[in-house]
């Protein structure tokens, strides 16, 4: 008998189209990265001014909340009717999450093209990825008609790829953190003169919660460049009901119901949503579509219940909860410590945390407010071409917090899961990385991604 033939290995699928141009052009980027203006705006000229041809444009900033934010828009909006352009990152499972035409996905047929053309006008030049991808992403926009546009900034403010565009409908700044210390510094008032970098003369701006440092300093460039600022607290205010809040401004008192996204901190998110609507002035845009949008928003990996993928099935059946939250700095970790407290409140379940930071985030700042309601955490590696923390490193600091024995380091996401389900039935929370995110959502299988 001839031997048996050994079996072929299973074909790599063949890359699309724009994965073998955005592989061409990361490798455009310049060899220090300086933000700055002067790339994108050579760029757009080039492709004659896509920025100037965009419907009116809603410029999202901050530290944390703003695709939430840009999410309950775009379903307020969308609620009333109205179309949507949307340009968020980073993206969790494809690139194509970034750019939605009209609401959808862009096609890959469009996306191809859009980028391509991008690579031509840009001739071989030095260039980010972020700007080139958005200069792909306005073109791709500014030829498809739509109600609004809104834009998420991607680092920063001032100097982000996103502020070419002249002069936005309304401005938004989300709350301001520590975040990106290595790119905008490490003082709070620093970093929020660069969100600020987004203000334009006359253009309202919606302002969320803030701590008075960074108050402070949005509210002296507002007065610098003549820009209305609208302010949580202050012009606008929530009050927090059983089940939901009610919204209050110069125009009176509105009751909402909880949004559909998890957590308390989301219904200052979703206020954030109905300010701007508001200042918008679009009769669309009323408090029913407002409230219609506030249940029908979809945003993955903030808060996301999973348990009907290949990934969470098997922990569901078995009897846990499983969560995705793609939270990563001290202010995601202060969010999602109040979950956790109202999780153990309510009765007692254990709650497992399983961990994956990169090295260049702030682990200690991430951990301490979440470690008091964790039963056990186990830190996890991050399988990306991105400088993952070494899961070893990450569970020494959750040790040094105060966890000691119960922390532990995982080889994998697979080995992290599988321990857990070793375990008393109770909560699993997996955060601490968009990557990670990304991660956990392939593995659930394109069910789970977002569409």
């Amino acid at each position: 008998m001839s031997p048996c033939p050994r079996a072929k290995p299973a074909a790599r699928p063949r890359p699309l189209a724009s994965e073998r141009v955005l592989a061409r052009l990361t490798r455009l980027h310049p060899r220090t990265i300086d933000l700055s203006l002067g790339r994108i705006e050579r760029l757009l000229a080039a492709l004659d001014h896509p920025e100037r041809k965009l419907p009116p444009v809603i410029h999202v900033a901050g530290t944390n909340g703003k695709g939430s934010t840009v999410a309950y828009l775009r379903a307020m909006a969308e609620a009333a009717g109205l179309s949507v352009h949307v340009y968020t990152s980073p993206h969790l499972v494809r690139f194509h999450e970034r750019i939605r035409i009209r609401g959808r996905l862009i096609s890959e047929t469009a996306l191809a093209s859009a980028l391509r053309e991008c690579e031509a006008a840009n001739a071989g030049g030095p260039i980010t990825f972020f700007e080139i991808t958005t200069a792909a992403a306005f073109l791709a926009f500014s030829r498809k008609p739509a109600d609004l546009a809104l834009i998420e900034v991607g680092l920063g403010g001032r100097l982000d790829a996103t502020n070419v565009v002249a002069r936005p409908k309304v401005s938004i700044i989300t709350p301001v953190g520590l975040d990106h210390q290595h790119f905008l510094g490490n003082r709070l008032g620093v970093i929020a003169a660069e969100k600020a970098g987004i203000l334009k003369r006359g253009v309202p701006c919606i302002v969320g919660r803030q701590q008075p440092a960074a108050a402070k300093v949005i509210a002296g460039r507002a007065r610098a460049v003549g820009a209305p600022l609208i302010r949580f607290g202050k012009d606008f205010s929530i009050t927090r009901r059983e089940h939901g809040f009610t919204f209050r401004d110069a125009d009176g008192a509105t009751d909402f119901g909880l949004p559909a996204l998890a957590g308390a901190h989301q219904a200052e998110n979703a206020a954030l949503a109905i300010a701007t609507a508001r200042t918008l002035k679009r009769p669309a845009i009323g408090p029913e579509a407002q409230a219609r949008g506030l249940v029908t928003v979809d945003w993955p990996a903030r808060l996301q219940r999973l348990g009907e993928g290949k990934l969470s099935r098997p922990l569901a059946r078995a009897g846990f909860g499983v969560w995705l939250d793609g939270g990563h700095n001290p202010h995601a970790g202060r969010a999602l410590s109040r979950v956790l407290a109202g999780w153990r409140a309510a009765d007692r379940r254990p709650v497992y945390l399983i961990c994956g930071m990169l090295s260049v985030k702030d682990p200690k700042g991430f951990l301490r407010p979440l470690l008091p309601h964790v039963t056990a955490f186990r830190a996890v590696p991050i399988n990306d071409e991105h400088a993952g923390m070494a899961a070893p490193e990450l569970a020494g600091i959750a040790r040094d917090l105060g966890l000691d024995r119960r922390a532990r380091a995982a080889t994998s996401l697979k080995d992290a899961l599988d321990w857990v389900r070793q375990r008393r039935p109770g909560r699993v929370l997996i955060a601490g990385s968009l990557y990670l995110a990304g991660e956990v959502l392939a593995a659930e299988g394109k069910a789970a991604w977002p569409r």
